[in-house]
């Protein structure tokens, strides 16, 4: 039956419609079982659907939550978005999805939309150093979780912000490829402005020091200057990466990918160039999405825990939907390292050189994926530090 009203579903109990609106916002802890069940029986048998632009004009929001991310282009997005979207429905929430292209104008355009339609929570994944662009929204009530961002000063004060320690996850695999015997190593993502970039290139920068190689030795590329974060293309940055990195005179044999599309796409251009990851050069990813274990070779990477973050984030954002402003909190999230077969030591010029003159070479034996094993298990929280 369509069109069923709220007093319909009333007479059909032998109730009032307040006593229906109480069974459908879960306020039933009073009400008399025969009573809950004769409410219960009538939703049913009339197949009554509660209006949501009704509700909202009662109580100011409806049970859904906001999700903008820079572009789901990238499969981790989709992976966050799949892990959130669980969680929340399991607590009675639905998610609505955006992508920003972490265009600030265009967050502000689509949190005003949310919080017209009575969205009254957002999880922001853009990343972006300041977000001074959201404070009129913050301002009118919307709640905001910051996923992958590390707390800044000027940050609002009830902001949460959740986030894997992107500064370890790349010092784990610069780390790994100079304990491989690489020297000479490439950074490869696009701009490097938002927040969680900076941190994995300063962790990059940190595991060379630590080695006592010279940061400045090291190839960043494109280059500080790019404003393109390259998330819709992030396989053909990588691509065109190594396609440029691999025809220099000293080329690099070691990789550090901003993220695994990248470090895909770095393994493509190699063989662009006559050259095979896992084999002639190593490549690391980060974020260890499904295509890292199928790709051939699989993908060495860097594990984001989604599970826990995806969990962590809604808690969080819930709990500032529920109550009054909650004091800020930034959590970082240890990550992993995941050992496969598109890293290996580094080779012997000579060797190298006389192993791409043999067509037909067959492949080093296959590895089984493992973890770095000093790290603690995936996905122990701790504040951040500072």
């Amino acid at each position: 039956m369509s069109g069923v009203t709220i007093h319909q579903v009333a007479e059909a109990a032998g109730v009032s419609a307040s006593t229906v609106s109480n069974v459908l916002n879960g306020r039933t802890d009073r009400m008399q079982a025969a009573t809950l069940a004769r409410v219960e029986q009538a939703i049913e048998q009339l197949n009554y659907r509660p209006n949501r632009a009704a509700r909202m004009l009662r109580t100011g929001r409806i049970k859904v939550i906001g999700l903008i991310v820079p572009s789901v282009a990238n499969p981790f997005w989709g992976a966050l978005a799949r892990e959130l979207e669980a969680i929340a429905l399991a607590e009675g929430y639905h998610v609505l999805l955006c992508n920003s292209e972490r265009d600030p104008a265009r967050e502000l355009k689509y949190g005003e939309e949310l919080l017209a339609d009575g969205v009254s929570g957002v999880v922001l994944c853009s990343s972006l150093p300041s977000l001074d662009h959201m404070a009129p929204l913050l301002s009118r009530g919307l709640k905001m979780v910051a996923f992958d961002r590390t707390a800044q000063a000027g940050d609002p004060a009830s902001l949460a912000s959740i986030s894997v320690d992107n500064a370890m996850g790349a010092e784990l695999a610069t780390r790994h490829l100079i304990e491989l015997g690489h020297r000479r190593l490439a950074f490869v993502s696009g701009s490097v402005s938002s927040v969680n970039r900076r941190e994995r290139l300063r962790g990059f920068r940190s595991a060379l020091e630590e080695a006592g190689l010279d940061p400045a030795d090291a190839i960043v590329w494109p280059g500080a200057d790019t404003t393109e974060f390259g998330d819709k293309d992030a396989a053909e940055l990588g691509r065109n990466a190594a396609r440029e990195l691999l025809t220099r005179p000293d080329p690099p044999t070691g990789f550090v990918a901003i993220n695994d599309m990248c470090a895909i796409g770095i393994c493509r251009g190699a063989k662009d160039a006559g050259r095979s990851a896992g084999r002639d050069v190593s490549v690391v990813g980060f974020d260890d999405i499904l295509l890292a274990d199928l790709f051939e070779p699989p993908l060495t990477t860097v594990r984001q825990p989604l599970p826990e973050m995806a969990a962590e984030t809604f808690q969080q954002l819930r709990a500032r939907i529920d109550s009054a402003p909650a004091a800020g909190r930034s959590l970082l999230i240890r990550p992993r390292l995941v050992v496969r077969e598109s890293t290996a030591p580094a080779p012997v010029p000579e060797a190298a050189a006389g192993r791409r003159a043999v067509p037909g070479r067959a492949s080093e034996p296959r590895r089984a994926a493992s973890t770095a094993p000093a790290l603690a298990a995936t996905g122990t929280a701790r504040p951040a530090a500072g």
